[in-house]
């Protein structure tokens, strides 16, 4: 059976579930099919499309999205798929339920997911734990961010906390400061407080660096910002020799879903409605970048033809999260294919 027959298949049984549910099972059934060696034979072929970002060494630029595996349960099972990158978390320093369910809603009509989901990880420990017994030696980002109820004013703290934990088990780390079910934590985004969070965390990274190795820090950011608010964030992050920047997380917008069940249900909006906003935020931000630092675009990505308008927009690398829930495996071969033809015409 072919890798797009049997997602089908799999997909039209999760559907028939209610959101969370059919996540941790489809989770589950993952992790089975790995352990018994029949998901690497399950699987499309990945063709090889090596490309360097921040001195690291990708075997092709199509990543999987923080959110998907926030633990690390799942490490092995998802580096059987053929991701470029694996990026694990959001996780906090203190395990938490996150917020009440039901929080995870699909919009199948318009291939878009809304997810109020609030951080919910087993915590930096578990996480650390989990990537130790992990077989994995590509490339693995760790997002992280702040618990719940810590203050806005104190959630330096926990980035470092996290940072410290992490650090040497990470190839690169990713600030997650754009998440809209923590709050206060967009808050972070903007100003002063962007840049009194990332200079502590810039020394401790270099810090760190003399143990362990330099591992390149990113920030991720939200789409719903105008232009002169990109700029400012842009500018933040040069300032602080950040390392790259994700762009985007989910957004707050209900443009493109407008009518339909689920609509109003309060968290972030992915999947195809995401994709123009995403995309031209990846672009207002490599204008403001001015080549200073990279850019990795996320965001509605559900065909080939998405991945390389994020490339065209000027991101080095991309991640999938919702496109590969409708989707399944072989998107990440038709991303790949697409930005190596891509890539060839360009030369």
């Amino acid at each position: 059976m072919s890798g797009l027959d049997w997602y089908s298949l799999v997909r039209k049984l999760m559907f028939t579930m209610s959101g969370e549910t059919s996540h941790e099972l489809g989770l589950d059934m993952l992790g089975a099919a790995e352990r018994l060696s029949l998901l690497s034979r399950m699987a499309p072929k990945i063709p090889d499309c090596p490309v360097e970002v921040m001195g690291i060494k990708y075997p092709n630029p199509v990543g999987l999205a923080a959110g998907l595996d926030k633990n690390g349960d799942y490490i092995d099972a998802f580096a059987c798929l053929g991701f470029g990158s694996i990026e694990i978390g959001t996780i906090t320093p203190r395990p938490q339920p996150g917020n009440p369910k039901p929080r995870l809603f699909r919009i199948p009509e318009k291939q878009a997911i809304i997810n109020r989901m609030g951080f919910n990880n087993k915590g930096v420990d578990h996480l650390v734990e989990q990537v130790k017994k992990a077989k994995f030696k590509g490339v693995l980002g760790i997002n992280i961010g702040k618990n719940f109820d810590t203050p806005v004013d104190k959630a330096v703290d926990d980035y470092l906390i996290c940072m410290d934990k992490v650090y040497q088990y990470a190839t690169y780390i990713t600030v997650n400061i754009s998440s809209p079910n923590t709050p206060g934590l967009r808050d972070l985004q903007f100003g002063d407080t962007l840049d009194e969070l990332l200079a502590p965390i810039k020394a401790r990274q270099l810090e760190l660096a003399e143990t362990f190795g330099y591992k390149p820090v990113l920030v991720k950011i939200a789409p719903d910002m105008d232009d002169d608010n990109v700029a400012l964030v842009a500018e933040t992050l040069i300032k602080n020799n950040i390392d790259g920047v994700i762009a985007t997380n989910t957004t707050l917008s209900r443009e493109g879903v407008e009518g339909q069940k689920f609509a109003s249900e309060a968290g972030g909006l992915s999947g195809a409605p995401l994709e123009e906003s995403a995309t031209e935020t990846v672009e207002a931000l490599v204008k403001a970048l001015a080549g200073k630092l990279p850019v990795v675009g996320v965001g509605g990505i559900l065909d080939g033809e998405g991945a390389v308008d994020k490339i065209d927009a000027g991101a080095q690398l991309i991640q999938i999260y919702s496109g590969f829930i409708y989707r399944g495996p072989e998107l990440i071969r038709e991303c790949v294919d697409a930005i190596a033809a891509q890539m060839a015409t360009d030369k």
